[in-house]
């Protein structure tokens, strides 16, 4: 038989620079205030996220002061800010107190013909004017230099770019799936290619959208190529449908390193997370969003429940309560069966025969065709069955 086991993936290899207050902020609905920006960094802090992204302070004179707020909270993780590879940008940048500069630059011809109008060799001269400024007058800052829309860029281009970055000291490039058009195997394949390019100790960061569905397995697909960081937002939320969500992505990666992710981070607060920006940006979690969803964990089938009350991992690959979530056993509907009907009789105390089993859980199947009983109306139906 073919084992069809995945190879595992150490959460150990990869760290996670969360965006939300970047890449969060060019959302539809995301305008956050100061104070919303502190309660989002303290949270991922909390959380454990290695790095937190925020925006540009060539925004605003009170986006840059906002910075400069959250570099002094004295936070765990490292403060990045996403500034264009630009001598204005980054001087302003570097004096605001950050770890790092996330430098970007486009290299699709569209973005060359229709943003900046520079030539890939103009790319790799002002690339090398700002890495070398910032280097030699702020040799403390992490840099990473990222081709934006690096999927709709020629190869050659983009392997002329990293390799010459690489070679001026960045400390990571980056892989920009600008608008969602990448599949898994480009992401893997190109992840791949660029490693041969660059500096062994160079790492590699993937930024996926979402546009076509493909953030969380574009991700993962980045991570086993050996990509070693990884863009989120809490929610997936972000320019047009978004980006790999963060919530998305540790589901993913728990069934590879379950331990290592426990160990890595505070797993039990995502629902708070999630909560707090549904709330900021003033739209509900989605029913079926990645392990917080109200319906995530939610069991209704009758060959689904039987299984789950004798072992719950029969038809759940990550335990809810490591993320601070529970289950939910939707007993009494019509796709039930007798052993969930019999589980809950137990729990009340109630025990039925097996003929008497069946003809409950038939009657109850009846009565849910009109639509499923909540809890307190099955425990009526099961009492006044005993007593009957």
């Amino acid at each position: 038989m073919t084992d069809l086991a995945e190879p595992p993936i150490p959460a150990r290899s990869w760290a996670i620079i969360d965006s939300t207050l970047r890449e969060g902020e060019q959302f539809a609905r995301g305008n956050f205030k100061t104070d919303d920006k502190i309660e989002i960094a303290r949270a991922l802090d909390a959380f454990g996220v290695e790095f937190i992204e925020v925006t540009t302070p060539m925004v605003s004179d009170q986006t840059r002061a906002d910075i400069a707020r959250l570099t002094g909270l004295g936070l765990r993780a490292k403060i990045l800010t996403h500034v264009r590879c630009h001598m204005d940008d980054v001087q302003r940048a570097a004096d605001t107190g950050v770890d790092g500069l996330d430098l970007l630059f486009g290299t699709s011809s569209f973005l060359r013909e229709f943003s900046h109008g520079k030539s890939i060799g103009q790319i790799i001269d002002t690339a090398s004017e700002v890495i070398g400024w910032v280097r030699a007058n702020h040799p403390h800052l992490e840099l990473r230099f990222s081709a934006e829309d690096t999927f709709r860029s020629e190869e050659a281009d983009l392997m002329a770019v990293y390799g010459a970055v690489s070679a001026l000291g960045v400390h990571r490039v980056g892989l920009a799936d600008t608008v969602g058009v990448a599949t898994p195997r480009q992401v893997y394949t190109l992840v791949r290619e660029v490693r041969k390019v660059i500096h062994a100790e160079c790492g590699i960061e993937f930024h996926g959208h979402n546009d076509t569905g493909c953030a969380v397995s574009n991700a993962y697909e980045a991570i086993e190529a050996g990509a070693t960081h990884i863009d989120t937002t809490i929610l997936g939320i972000g320019e047009r449908n978004g980006i790999t969500p963060l919530g998305g992505f540790l589901a993913r990666m728990f069934t590879f390193d379950p331990q290592g992710l426990i160990d890595k981070y505070s797993l039990e607060l995502l629902p708070e997370l999630d909560r707090m920006i549904a709330r900021m940006v003033d739209l509900p979690v989605p029913w079926n969003n990645y392990l917080t969803g109200e319906f995530a964990y939610n069991h209704k089938a009758g060959m689904h429940l039987k299984a789950i009350y004798l072992n719950p991992g029969a038809y759940e690959a990550i335990p809810p309560g490591v993320f601070g979530v529970g289950r939910r056993i939707q007993a009494a509907s019509k796709v039930t069966g007798k052993h969930a009907i019999a589980y809950r009789a137990r729990e009340l105390g109630l025990h039925y025969g097996e003929d008497a089993l069946r003809q409950v859980t038939d009657h109850i199947k009846a009565l849910a065709e009109q639509g499923d009983l909540d809890d307190e109306h099955l425990e009526q139906v099961l009492r006044e069955w005993v007593r009957a």
